[in-house]
């Protein structure tokens, strides 16, 4: 077996041996597919009361992902938890002693990861669709309508970068903590704040969660972003590339 199999392996034990990952991953799921039922029910409920302008720019594929918000919450702290966890417990020692290649080992650890949460977040995308269009009755989308089933994959790939993102920031601040305290607000308040408020709006637009949504959208009348949703995307890919960068080479500089 060759040294990155070995690696590979080694990282995968790791995962399924903690026992937090595979609950914070559990409650992504289980937020994501829940919350975004019960908002389309809710719309689904009340539709006869919408306005005839909101009945136009309505898009029954993104109101079954109103759980994503809350559910890529617990994708980041899996992520942090992924590559924290052994700087809080001082195993990284152990670790890049047992791999003195750190580009091997972050990239090992960063695969593994980033595969388990591809599968889930796929998985995940298109429970919350299928569960989400059920819930809204008449007024569903389906995966042959233009554009769906770009945006119910691009849901997953979508959470799927929040993880590798917040693993990026974690290889450079060194502690769970620190990583949750900074990610956490910026992506639940402060990246909502931006977005929302006129004199910051233009700026939101190329945060990474803010740009990395669009994919996810069908339907977009009234929308002034100056991208698409795979120009979105690419922003997002854009910030998880700075932040993997970023890790390496900090990794490769400090002492573990």
């Amino acid at each position: 077996m060759s040294v990155t199999a070995q690696v590979l392996r080694s990282e995968w034990t790791k995962i399924r041996s903690v026992r937090s990952t595979g609950w914070t991953l559990g409650v992504a799921v289980l937020v994501t597919i829940a919350l975004g039922a019960l908002i389309s029910a809710l719309v689904e409920n009340d539709w006869e009361n919408m306005s005839a302008e909101d009945r136009m720019t309505f898009d029954p594929t993104f109101v079954s992902f109103a759980g994503t918000g809350l559910g890529q919450l617990a994708m980041i702290v899996f992520g942090v938890l992924v590559v924290g966890n052994e700087y809080s417990t001082g195993m990284i020692r152990t670790s890049l002693a047992a791999v003195p290649q750190r580009g091997r080992f972050l990239f090992c650890k960063i695969a593994v990861a980033t595969l388990l949460a591809l599968v889930v977040s796929m998985i995940t995308s298109f429970a919350a669709f299928l569960t989400g269009q059920a819930m809204l009755g008449d007024h569903r989308a389906s995966l042959g309508d233009p554009g769906v089933l770009r945006a119910v994959v691009g849901g997953g790939l979508y959470m799927t970068l929040i993880t590798v993102f917040s693993m990026g920031i974690a290889a450079v601040l060194r502690s769970p903590m620190l990583s949750l305290g900074i990610l956490m607000p910026f992506f639940f308040l402060i990246s909502n704040i931006l977005g929302n408020v006129p004199a910051t709006e233009k700026v939101g637009d190329y945060l990474p969660d803010q740009a990395g949504q669009r994919i996810m959208q069908v339907v977009t009348a009234g929308d002034d972003a100056p991208y698409g949703p795979w120009g979105g995307f690419a922003i997002m890919a854009l910030w998880v590339a700075a932040a993997l960068l970023a890790g390496f080479l900090l990794l490769r500089r400090r002492d573990a």
